[in-house]
């Protein structure tokens, strides 16, 4: 059976502050720089959530889009648009809101909704120039 990938572009906007909890001051500032900030900062970040599985022969999809949409819009921009990320976002209460985190919330927020079969990739472009690609956790048995 040939696999497919299905991308949707979604854009969400969202602030916050990169900083470890357990860094002093100083270390945060030098760690993170103007991104360590105490009221933060924002972006218009990007993503491409890409769908890869085997085509089904009777509809001609790997996953019906409008579906793909719907997931995107109540688990995603739902949850992040325009939000603090470290202030309104109860996932990163515990993590920082780098570019890397955000794609692997993301990535769990949506991985649930779909079916077994079907792979998942998060690309997160945080500007033009900076962008994370994550592709799921996989289990021992699968890493080469």
């Amino acid at each position: 059976m040939p696999q497919i990938s299905l991308t949707r572009v979604v854009q969400f906007s969202a602030s916050h502050r990169l900083h470890v909890k357990s860094y002093s001051a100083e270390k945060n500032l030098r760690v993170f720089g103007k991104c360590n900030s105490p009221n933060g900062h924002g972006h218009n970040y990007k993503a491409e959530i890409t769908v890869v599985g085997a085509l089904n022969p009777e509809t001609g999809m790997v996953l019906n889009l409008t579906l793909l949409k719907q997931i995107i819009e109540k688990t995603v921009i739902k949850h992040l648009d325009h939000k603090n990320l470290n202030l309104d976002v109860p996932e990163f209460k515990a993590i920082n809101p780098t570019a890397e985190n955000i794609a692997i919330v993301i990535w769990k927020m949506i991985r649930p909704k779909l079916a077994r079969g079907l792979d998942l990739e998060i690309k997160l472009f945080e500007t033009e120039n900076n962008i994370v690609l994550y592709r799921g956790e996989k289990s021992a048995g699968e890493r080469a």
